[in-house]
């Protein structure tokens, strides 16, 4: 029984906390605290934490907005702020008001929630009238809690060795134990959906995505990388790796001391393959890379896991403004770029469907580190902190990928009407595509299949297919109701990705054709192509 009081009192100790704390955001007089802040950063926000900042937050400048883009599998609703001169918060509002429009996305993995904390700390700093001057020709867009139902399944044991926040923090995955960052293909969560559907409407510019990484010992605080497929965009590459992204590096360094660089790891296992800085992956799964897909600026963030909370959250501040600062600073030659890639015709070209590392013709110097272990305060697990120490050694970069395999990319694409799960995937990303009302005689290229592989582990609960054959070209009657998919549009890199059956993140891979493909010699979507 004295079990149960206590348990009551701690209840009610906590719900006065909690109601505290509400009325202090509430005083207009009283400044915006994270819970990241006001805990010593112990612990970090819940859902309801998030909520009330960024009401608060709108509260106190007529320029911030809240809106949502969507739900969590458990219903939560996923907040947007938007940052700007413009009314209402509405896409066809944000849109029309011809401003740069950038995203900034956090906690899509529920266990790095610097980005989450750093986010709300630059809604607070504009709330309260810093970098004004931005919303001159730019309209912020903020998604502080995208794994929101991951975020509150708080442990103490989640992500072992972080340095903090000691106090727990959520899991990698969403509600239904998929990782976020890798459904931007096959869209099997409501939250990717969702976002995808935000993308759609509100067209973002820019998307910066912030995580937190551990891996390879070293000495930054903060690794980063652009869209990483092969088909990107060339001019958003560019400017990326060419002016963007060495500007941020530079100013951080100036300001604050601090080393940032590109995403790597040493080789995971010795031996397994040539020393150097190896990227992670091409595939348009990731969110970055799906972005360059669509012909915009991905931008990925990865704060460094043993570096203290702390330190985290203000690198991924001081990375996230210095992102920003840029665009505000360069926003015709970045919407010029995107603007020139929606124009540009890719009918006839050849495209990458496979991708393997690149290795640069120069080594580059790479900054490792150390770190030392010390003991989480409530749990005695291990966790590391980062060391103030600098080992550089010169390495081949891995950090690009080339083309293994290419095809050259049709006039258009044609859906049987029976594949109703592909149209209802295409009209989620928002591809354009036109239903034929009429028979129709056509010469088109088919696939042949000579046979079909799949992996032999469970990937995000699939056996990932890849099919081997040959195109030959045909005659044939396409039926009433076939979907014509063309390729003159904005988004034909991604339609390429997924309908092409060697693709390697394509419908075939995440076996949405499977039963089509049952003993099948022909691959069911065909191809159009004219000289």
């Amino acid at each position: 029984m004295s079990g149960l009081r206590t348990l009551g009192i701690g209840l009610v100790t906590m719900a006065l906390w909690a109601g505290s704390i509400e009325a202090q955001l509430a005083s207009s007089s009283s400044p915006l605290v994270t819970r990241a802040e006001r805990t010593g950063f112990e612990e970090t926000s819940r859902y309801a934490d998030v909520m009330a900042f960024i009401q608060h937050a709108a509260e106190r400048s007529p320029r911030i907005r809240l809106t949502s883009f969507g739900y969590s599998l458990e219903g939560r609703s996923l907040p947007l702020v938007v940052v700007g001169d413009v009314e209402p918060a509405e896409p066809a509002a944000v849109r029309r008001s011809g401003k740069l429009r950038v995203f900034v996305q956090a906690n899509i993995h529920a266990g790095e929630v610097a980005g989450k904390e750093a986010a709300l700390m630059l809604i607070r700093a504009l709330a309260e009238g810093s970098h004004a001057e931005w919303l001159d020709s730019l309209i912020l867009l903020i998604a502080p809690i995208y794994n929101a139902d991951g975020n509150e399944r708080v442990r103490l044991t989640n992500r072992p060795g972080q340095h903090g926040p000691v106090g727990g923090m959520g899991q990698r995955a969403n509600a239904q134990g998929l990782d976020l960052n890798r459904d931007h293909m096959k869209l099997e969560s409501p939250e990717a959906r969702s976002l995808v559907s935000f993308m759609s409407q509100w067209d973002p510019h820019v998307l910066m995505d912030l995580h937190t990484t551990n891996g390879t010992r070293r000495a930054y605080h903060l690794l980063y990388a652009p869209p990483l497929h092969p088909n990107t965009p060339s001019a958003i590459t560019q400017l990326l790796r060419g002016e963007w992204l060495p500007a941020v590096t530079r100013a951080v360094k100036a300001t604050d001391g601090w080393d940032y660089y590109y995403y790597g790891n040493l080789p995971w296992r010795s031996g397994s393959a040539e020393r150097g800085w190896y990227t992670f992956d091409h595939r348009p799964r990731f969110n970055t890379n799906y972005i360059g897909l669509r012909n915009r600026f991905g931008i990925l963030s990865e704060a460094y896991a043993y570096a203290t909370f702390e330190e985290r959250i203000l690198a991924t501040l001081r990375f996230v403004e210095e992102v920003v600062e840029f665009a505000f600073e360069h926003t015709t030659a970045i919407r010029d770029a995107a603007k020139t890639a929606d124009r540009v015709s890719l009918i006839g070209t050849d495209l990458a469907l496979r991708a393997t590392f690149e290795r640069s013709p120069d080594s580059v110097e790479i900054l490792l580190g150390k770190v030392e272990q010390e003991a989480n305060p409530y749990t005695g697990r291990p966790m590391y902190r980062r060391l103030n120490v600098a080992i550089p050694e010169r390495m081949p970069s891995f950090g690009t990928f080339r083309a293994l395999e290419v095809v050259r990319v049709p006039t258009s694409y044609l859906v049987p009407p029976e594949l109703r799960t592909v149209v209802a995937l295409l009209e989620a990303h928002g591809i354009g595509m036109r239903r034929l009302d009429a028979e129709q005689r056509r010469t088109v290229e088919r696939f042949v299949v000579d046979s079909t592989t799949q992996a032999t582990r469970e990937f995000q609960g699939h056996r990932e297919r890849t099919l081997f054959g040959r195109y030959e070209a045909t005659e044939v009657t396409v039926p009433v109701g076939t979907m014509e998919v063309p390729l003159d549009q904005p988004l034909a890199k991604l339609v390429f990705s997924l309908l092409e059956p060697r693709s390697d993140d394509g419908v075939v891979n995440w076996n949405v054709l499977d039963d089509a493909l049952e003993e099948a010699r022909v691959y069911p979507i065909l191809r159009i192509h004219r000289e």
